[in-house]
């Protein structure tokens, strides 16, 4: 495939340096693709912005139908783009057509959505004068998204923006380009009008052009800690509106009171399926002492269990990490763990060899750890579990509320008590009880707390707050 921009509705020849490979099959080249710059940017940025007074006019059911269009096209390619996701992600078969059902009906619900802008009406303390307020587009946004989901994640941020008014700039992460060129075409199919939503391809240079540009209104990112804390100050710098999601270190606690099969399918699930490449994913375990031994020796069999393999293989399980380079750091984190003396429970620091040339490794579960090692401390963003010994429900508290991450968090217990404890003290913006801290719905908000998230939050009902501005209009007699 031989991807290019999309700008104001024309895909723009040119040369097409950059390309994404098969990490299930390095020797595949998925796609070839452009290296956009700040030229590119503006010219994108400039059809958006022309295009946005008319799209924010139009009559809400134009922006409705065309969302309910593309969540309905998505479904009909479920099986094409699911393949396709899975090529060049690396996520199984089963999973990747499962994110592209979630894109799908993160259109259709914004499609309803667009039809539901409302605003209110008070009572003024001034006799003769009515008050009410109206919810505007913000304008021009750009959308910085990562490879981990490459299609759900851009849907759940293009769908609002373009279901309340706003026209979008999307610059995808370079690892998974032809999923995002392939919604883009969607989108276009569907109907958008020229310069409505925009796609620029390249590195890291063109998200920073989208986040300098002047007439772009507001900017939504996905990814680490260290380029989000970048995109919100420059952002921030000439007063542009930034919402920002950046990760997790996400807590599951495991109390001595918990059906032990249970807890360690919460753990299992929310620490290696989808190759552990989730925000989301359970990747530190905090264990009560009086059953972690047991715990950590049930988890790693059923680690150890797994099937790893190529991506589309029908038994295959557990996929390969989605480049080479999340592929080494995933490795590096499992010996700078046992290098501070956590013991491999299961899988290793050594990748696998598999007949075709991937980046995988074993599902690895290291034990007996710190919670202040390094493995417990920062986001590996792969199929590896750390356990952290607990005293008692109060020191497994503490030790889940450290840490600079506050995304996702999770409790397994019986306990009525200690469950709606949990849920009131523990410092995270989404709380699982009896779940894999992995696994949210489409129609709620998401988002953290501390340094994982900044600015309103993502998805569902929650989304109008960032993809609109609040107008306030007095009127007298």
């Amino acid at each position: 495939m031989k991807l290019t921009h999309l700008i104001n509705g024309e895909r723009v020849a040119v040369d097409t340096p950059l390309e994404s490979r098969n990490p299930s099959n390095t020797d595949e080249v998925i796609a070839t693709f452009a290296a956009g710059d700040a030229a590119v940017v503006d010219q994108a940025v400039q059809a958006a912005r022309a295009a946005q007074p008319g799209w924010a006019a139009a009559s809400p059911e134009v922006r409705a139908d065309l969302l309910d269009k593309v969540g309905a096209m998505i479904m009909a390619r479920a099986a094409e783009l699911g393949e396709l996701l899975a090529r060049e992600e690396g996520k199984t078969r089963a999973e990747g057509m499962g994110e592209v059902m979630r894109a799908a009906r993160i259109f259709r619900y914004f499609g309803g959505e667009a039809l539901r802008r409302h605003g209110l009406t008070l009572e003024s303390t001034r006799p003769g004068l009515d008050v009410a307020t109206y919810r505007e587009a913000v304008g021009v946004v750009g959308l910085i998204t990562p490879w981990n989901f490459p299609i759900a994640i851009p849907a759940w941020k293009a769908a609002p923006a373009l279901a309340f008014g706003n026209t979008v700039v999307m610059k995808p992460a370079n690892v998974t380009p032809a999923m995002a060129s392939a919604l883009a075409d969607i989108i276009q199919e569907c109907g958008a009008p020229a310069g409505v939503f925009n796609l620029v391809l390249g590195q890291g240079g063109v998200g920073q052009a989208i986040v300098d540009h002047p007439h772009v209104d507001a900017i939504s990112f996905t990814g680490s800690q260290g380029v989000g804390a970048k995109v919100g100050m420059a952002a921030m710098t000439r007063q542009a509106r930034v919402q920002l999601e950046m990760g997790g270190k996400n807590p599951l606690v495991v109390l001595a009171d918990a059906d032990l099969d249970k807890a360690v399918a919460v753990a299992l699930d929310g620490g290696f399926f989808q190759t552990g490449q989730r925000c989301t994913a359970s990747s530190r375990v905090i264990v009560e002492d009086a059953i972690h031994d047991r715990f950590v020796a049930a988890l790693a069999e059923r680690a150890n269990a797994l099937k790893v393999g190529p991506a589309l293989a029908t038994d295959t399980q557990v996929g390969p990490a989605s480049s080479e380079s999340q592929f080494e750091q995933n490795l590096r984190y499992v010996r700078k763990a046992i290098e501070e003396g956590g013991r491999v429970a299961s899988g290793g620091p050594d990748p696998l060899t598999l007949d075709t040339p991937g980046y995988f490794m074993a599902p690895t579960l290291i034990a007996d750890t710190d919670p202040d090692m390094t493995i417990n401390r920062e986001e590996v963003f792969g199929p590896v579990v750390s356990t952290v010994r607990a005293k008692d429900y109060e020191h497994a508290l503490d030790i889940a509320n450290q840490g600079e991450f506050g995304l996702s968090s999770g409790i397994v217990t019986t306990s009525h008590k200690y469950a709606r404890d949990f849920r009131k003290r523990i410092r995270a913006g989404m709380v699982m009880v009896n779940l894999p801290t992995a696994g949210v719905d489409y129609h709620v908000p998401f988002g953290g707390t501390r340094k994982s998230s900044y600015g309103a939050r993502e998805q569902g009902f929650a989304a109008v707050e960032f993809y609109t501005t609040v107008k306030t209009v007095y009127s007298g007699d």
